[in-house]
């Protein structure tokens, strides 16, 4: 396996509306807005947004582009992840601020501090020299509180650098994380400067839609939502079924009760229900005026939410990973009704990276990314017959094609003596196959069990690759690999997006 391309289609998992979405826009346009070739977007919203990230970015030159009239934004943003979250969160910022260059914008990363659900970005996993996987979690926190506000008693930083032992990169990264990832520190905070001190040069403007500054600019959009929050689930909820329709799933969930919003309400998220023009939070009820008052402690929920991020920034681009670009096509109805635009959206860079170990085996065996999405087992039955040898497996085919043409000639004179011993006949040729190709399997077997080191290879193949059935840049996040290959790997995958490619991308670094 060499460095190359894998279509989406030919993916694990991936949503059929994304793959359209890539490969056949045609069935899928009617779900997606064309973007305005001008962005309408007030000066007084410009002047306050800049204000706002001068807060959360001090001194960033950027500041002064995106201060300029007319000056757009690329968009992308992520989950608070612990130690930065999956690798593909590298792999979005760098596609925002690559778009982001090219375009004449600036690149903006949302920070998805308010999102509540812990358990789903208290761990990351990394790898061992010896590419075993090992997965490392912070301490536990309260439940339904926004994430990003959830401080951090001990940071498993000792539990990375053990794993990181062994890697000649191994002790930068790992410092670096331990600057980060203080104890005391917040998921949003810690997060936000790893962030920072990874893109380095890249320079990029972070978003943290927790700070008191952003939710105030946000008040007003947020007010309307409630204002309207029937008309815009109704919306929703035939937007869903067009996509059952047409063939596709609801990437979000939701019910005629649902409202898009969520109260911050003494520390808690809180889901809020509308039902028969009232919304409850839990017993608690609110009118949709004493929610505008308090628009402030409003919450989107996701398909909402890139219409808040769309009212506060004037985006022209936003970047985003398959389930995101999916559920665009619901949050389109929502834009259409609030925000009478929607920008452009464009897939992030994909990536399964090879170290030169891996290449090299991948190229011994013949295999490509696909032989590993089979399972463990499967790509090791693949190993083990390339390990047999191949005489042995030209005999196998000549005593099978040979079993096949004496039994075939046999047929035509038995059928006409007898029809129900050519029928025995058919039945005992398969089992004839079945057992030639049973100790063929067993030979290959054999094969891999004398070569213990073939086993080794296989388990080391499979754990980068295709760990725990998963994409690499799903599974992983970037700190074992830039342990591996040096911080300036991030710089090498700058260079690689394409941003005329839609496909993944299988590189060797």
């Amino acid at each position: 396996m060499q460095s190359g391309w894998v279509r989406h289609s030919l993916l694990p998992h991936t949503p059929k509306l994304f793959s359209d979405l890539l490969y056949d826009f045609a069935s899928v346009e009617r779900f997606y807005a064309r973007p305005e070739p001008a962005i309408a977007y007030p000066e007084e919203r410009r002047a306050g947004i800049v204000e706002a990230l001068r807060v959360q970015n001090p001194g960033h030159p950027l500041l002064e582009q995106l201060a300029q009239p007319g000056t757009a934004v690329v968009v992308t943003g992520q989950q608070v992840g612990l130690f930065g979250g999956p690798a593909y969160t590298i792999y979005k910022a760098l596609t925002a601020v690559k778009t982001a260059r090219e375009t004449g914008a600036v690149p903006v990363f949302w920070l998805a501090t308010e999102d509540h659900d812990l358990a789903e970005i208290d761990h990351v996993w990394v790898f061992d020299a010896q590419q075993n996987p090992v997965r490392l979690r912070a301490n536990g926190g309260p439940v339904g509180v926004p994430v990003g506000g959830v401080e951090l008693a001990a940071p498993p930083v000792d539990e990375l650098r053990a794993a990181l032992e062994g890697f000649p990169f191994g002790g930068d990264v790992t410092e670096r994380v331990a600057a980060a990832y203080r104890p005391g520190r917040t998921m949003g905070a810690a997060f936000t400067e790893l962030l920072r001190n990874l893109l380095g040069q890249f320079g990029v403007l972070t978003l943290d839609p927790l700070r008191p500054e952003i939710r105030q600019l946000a008040a007003p959009m947020l007010a309307q939502a409630a204002g309207r929050a029937a008309e815009l689930v109704g919306g929703i909820l035939e937007r869903n079924r067009e996509l059952a329709t047409a063939g596709y799933h609801a990437q979000v969930h939701a019910e005629p009760n649902s409202s898009l919003l969520f109260l911050l309400d003494r520390g808690r998220r809180r889901p809020l229900r509308y039902r028969e023009g009232r919304f409850f939070a839990g017993e608690e009820a609110f009118t949709a005026e004493e929610l505008a008052a308090r628009a402030a402690d409003l919450s989107p929920n996701a398909l909402l939410r890139p219409v808040i991020q769309d009212y506060l920034l004037p985006t022209a681009a936003f970047i985003g990973g398959p389930a995101e670009l999916a559920y665009m096509a619901q949050s389109e109805t929502i834009y259409r009704k609030l925000l009478g635009r929607m920008p452009a959206i464009a897939p992030r860079a994909f990536f399964t990276l090879l170290d030169a170990r891996a290449a090299k085996l991948t190229a011994r065996y013949e295999l490509e990314l696909a032989d590993c999405f089979a399972g463990f087992d499967a790509l090791r039955e693949r190993i083990a017959g390339r390990l047999t040898p191949p005489e042995l497996t030209a005999e196998f085919r000549k005593a099978a094609t040979a079993a096949s043409r004496a039994v075939d000639q046999l047929r035509g004179p038995l059928a006409r003596f007898d029809p129900t011993l050519a029928s025995a006949l058919a039945r005992g040729r398969a089992r004839i196959l079945h057992q030639i190709a049973r100790v063929e399997k067993k030979a290959a077997r054999e094969a891999l069990r004398r070569d213990e080191r073939a086993e080794r290879e296989t388990t080391y193949v499979y754990n980068l690759l295709y760990p725990r059935k998963q994409l690499q840049e799903r599974f992983y996040g970037i700190l074992p690999f830039a342990a591996r290959h040096g911080l300036d790997l991030i710089g090498r995958l700058y260079e690689n997006i394409r941003l005329d490619s839609t496909d993944h991308q299988v590189l060797a670094v």
